[in-house]
């Protein structure tokens, strides 16, 4: 079957050296056609899978597409539902952070594993402003309760800074972090961890929202206490708040497709 993820075998955006010209030569190409009538959920050993006429849909990298929850297939079935007349890849960010998951994570996850613990060494909650003092007692008031969880329910005592002077964090905090974080070791589920790790800028967020401790929209909004406080003060910017809306769209599938592997309570 093609693949309306990959560029053809050759194409000078597969090569191409740097990484963001790359990107743009991708996003750039024409959207190939909708050349399917129907998408639908095939099951076997593998798990499920997304089947286009009853014929199953590989990753950029030729593997199955198959993820291990009814759920999440469901909400990857109704992306490639939902394609009209072409298929659009930015239309589908539940499938594309599976097919990362399944070709760039499940062969080696300790790298994606290592970088979500490597924000946890400068978390953004842990640096705070020395002024003004309204801005000061909302960080203190929003999100002492995600590091007095941490504390309290991991074991995991991080120190505060204020300013931008660094902090160097006990290594006993990051390994309970660790500990936590094991708990969800599956190529899927650290695709959607780390993704919301590098929007929100914060490891504990995406471990408090994995713990069921803040749902997605709690920890986007403390993820932006300092940008909305900015904003109340001096006004927004038009292009930033595009790019932010753009963001919570990857955050919400990151935190569907986390929620879809979890076992029904």
């Amino acid at each position: 079957m093609r693949d309306p993820f990959d560029l053809p075998e050759g194409h000078a955006g597969l090569s191409h050296a740097d990484p963001t010209r790359r990107a743009q030569i991708q996003m750039h190409r024409p959207l190939p056609k909708r050349f399917y009538e129907k998408a639908t959920i095939g099951e076997d050993a593998q798990g499920y899978s997304i089947l286009l006429d009853g014929r199953p849909v590989k990753t950029p990298a030729k593997n199955m597409l198959a993820v291990p929850t009814k759920a999440l297939a469901e909400i990857i079935c109704a992306e490639w539902s939902a394609q009209v007349e072409v298929i659009d890849p930015l239309s589908m960010p539940v499938t594309r952070l599976a097919n990362t998951a399944i070709d760039g994570i499940a062969p080696d996850r300790q790298p994606v594993f290592a970088d979500i613990l490597k924000f946890s060494e400068s978390d953004m909650l842990c640096y705070r402003a020395d002024a003004p003092a309204e801005l000061v007692e909302r960080q203190a008031r929003d999100w002492d309760p995600v590091l007095e969880w941490a504390a309290k329910d991991l074991g995991a005592h991080f120190i505060l800074a204020a300013g931008v002077m660094p902090a160097e964090q006990p290594p006993e905090a990051v390994a309970a972090l660790a500990a936590r974080l094991r708990q969800h070791d599956t190529a899927l589920e650290l695709a959607a961890l780390h993704t919301i790790t590098t929007l929100t800028g914060s490891a504990l967020l995406a471990l408090a929202f994995a713990g069921r401790v803040i749902g997605v929209e709690e920890a986007w909004r403390l993820a932006h206490l300092e940008e909305d406080w900015t904003n109340e003060h001096w006004g927004a910017d038009a292009d930033a708040e595009l790019r932010r809306t753009k963001r919570y769209r990857e955050m919400q599938a990151a935190a569907s497709t986390f929620e879809a592997l979890q076992p029904v309570a």
